[in-house]
């Protein structure tokens, strides 16, 4: 951790320190479940210092922010390219690992647009929502 912090200029803070400790143990936390986790070890640190941590790691790249259209923004310290599956009922997010997934043509430099990273958001429902929903439809039969 002293070693990524000193590589990018930063001192690593009591603060920082929380946060790259606690983001590997959750599975693509918001803002509010690093800061409910860091309040459990320094409970007067603020929510604007979770999220000010999180967007400054984003932005030297040390965790990865990933977003999608109507969600709360998500982290995690996995920073390798990697894809995600999106929970459209309960809004979960998983990691799904294919290097070679190619859906689409990349820009290239004839677009005027210098591309640094993507990622492939595909939205549907999880096993747990769709296990749910025939259970209430088996229950639901008379």
């Amino acid at each position: 951790m002293e070693r990524i912090c000193r590589e990018h200029g930063i001192s690593l803070t009591a603060q920082r320190r929380t946060v790259l400790e606690i983001l590997p143990l959750l599975n693509h936390p918001t803002v509010d479940d690093i800061w409910e986790e860091m309040r459990k070890v320094i409970p007067e640190v603020s929510r604007t210092t979770a999220y000010r941590i999180l967007e400054q790691f984003a932005v030297l790249r040390i965790i990865r922010k990933a977003c999608h259209p109507g969600a709360v923004a998500r982290y995690e310290d996995r920073t390798d390219r990697h894809h995600h599956l999106l929970c459209i009922r309960c809004g979960a997010m998983r990691d799904m690992d294919n290097p070679n997934l190619d859906l689409i043509e990349i820009p290239g430099k004839e677009s005027g647009f210098t591309i640094e990273d993507y990622s492939i958001q595909f939205r549907g429902i999880c096993h747990e929502c769709s296990a749910k929903a025939a259970g209430q439809n088996e229950a639901g039969k008379v």
